[in-house]
């Protein structure tokens, strides 16, 4: 059996910060993960207002999709910077991309799931 192939987190980032700027957002690499299979993690803003954060998992099926994690959207800026230290602390291969569109997650979610 072949082995399915599939685009790496660089390509992936790539694609999203692309399609961002073409709508008219923004979409900044707050850290840079491993180039292959670093894991990719979504901070979703609106006109510069927090909205969440979202990790894209691998599905049981073998596709993708985005699951919130950390804080939530009411929290302080300072615990979802705290949460983002630590998970690039404990995972340095984390990609952290940065979008600040309307509906950052379905517009991520198009992109790299």
């Amino acid at each position: 059996m072949a082995a399915e192939a599939r685009l790496t987190s660089a390509m992936l980032v790539g694609a999203l910060r692309r399609r961002v700027g073409e709508q008219g957002g923004f979409a900044t690499v707050v850290a840079k993960g491993d180039e292959l299979s670093g894991v990719i993690l979504i901070q979703a803003l609106e006109k510069g207002r927090y909205c969440g954060l979202f990790e894209r998992v691998a599905r049981v099926d073998g596709g993708y999709e985005l699951m919130r994690c950390g804080p939530g959207g009411d929290e302080a800026a300072e615990a979802v910077d705290q949460y983002l230290g630590r998970r690039r602390r404990s995972d340095p291969d984390l990609w952290i991309v940065e979008l600040d569109i309307p509906d950052a997650e379905r517009f991520a979610a198009e992109t790299i799931c």
